[in-house]
């Protein structure tokens, strides 16, 4: 992989996650309502504090975006 090959990558990812944020910003319809709330994401409430931990969550979009960087490597 050369420098322009990694450039080309990130200027596609730059250019996905942008067009991501559009839609979030523009869109009320594309808000996923379940994204923070799985099995698996802990929220702990106090008196003074709270604390939220969305552990599901993560482990989701971890296992989505190892599985596109997988699909561009094999190019």
């Amino acid at each position: 992989m050369t420098i322009s090959d990694l450039g080309k990558i990130l200027l596609v990812a730059g250019l996905v996650i942008a067009f991501v944020g559009l839609l979030f910003i523009f869109t009320e319809k594309f808000s996923l309502p379940w994204l923070g709330r799985l099995p698996g994401d802990f929220s702990f409430k106090g008196k003074t504090f709270s604390f939220y931990f969305p552990l599901t969550t993560s482990l989701i979009i971890s296992i989505i975006l190892s599985f596109i960087l997988w699909l561009i490597n094999r190019k």
